[in-house]
């Protein structure tokens, strides 16, 4: 493996949410974006941005990663069909690389959840690690090794029109680490940002 990488998915439809989850703005300053990438540029790691949407694209293009370099943001490309396509294409993108992947609907994240994520992964750098609140895996936050076998796999799965990531890891070795719930919460409806709603 070539290192570490922190990927960042925010290029959802936000449907449920009726406004674009990514500009929303955030308690501790700024956008759900901006607080994303300020919890990943917390760690010594370069960082990737896949959406579709310019205004993501632009207000990354404004920040710096870990490293104190430009963050890579990469355009999602047609046709765009939920977080196993989106890993798909980072892995493709990021070959033989490991990927810390997060979403941007997750804004109670803490900085300590990411590491303990990298520092479980250090023991097994092959093994995807994905973070578990207690009651059920979070997929969309963890560490996935982008390695030939996995990229086969998962090009295999999703030519064969398979598109949920629940049903592809149910075939591959998953590494589950608990982390404290309250940080791990998927924000996607009004009624479920209480407190962050301005």
């Amino acid at each position: 493996m070539s290192g570490l990488r922190a990927c960042l998915l925010s290029g959802g439809a936000s449907r449920r949410m009726g406004r674009d989850k990514g500009l929303l703005p955030h308690p501790g300053g700024g956008t759900w974006l901006e607080f994303s990438l300020g919890r990943l540029a917390a760690l010594p790691l370069p960082i990737t941005l896949l959406s579709h949407h310019p205004a993501h694209l632009a207000l990354a293009a404004r920040h710096r990663d870990g490293l104190g370099g430009a963050i890579e943001g990469i355009e999602e490309p047609p046709p765009r069909e939920g977080p196993l396509l989106a890993l798909r294409r980072l892995m493709e993108h990021h070959p033989d690389q490991r990927l810390l992947l997060c979403p941007v609907d997750m804004p109670w994240l803490e900085t300590a959840a990411l590491e303990a994520l990298l520092a479980a992964s250090e023991a097994a750098p092959d093994a995807i690690h994905l973070a578990h609140d207690g009651t059920r895996l979070q997929p969309l936050l963890g560490i996935y090794p982008a390695h030939a076998r996995h990229r086969r796999g998962l090009t295999a799965f999703t030519g064969a029109g398979g598109r949920r990531l629940q049903d592809w890891l149910a075939q591959v070795e998953v590494v589950a680490l608990p982390l404290p719930a309250a940080g791990l919460r998927n924000a996607n409806r009004p009624d479920e940002v209480t407190g962050l709603w301005p």
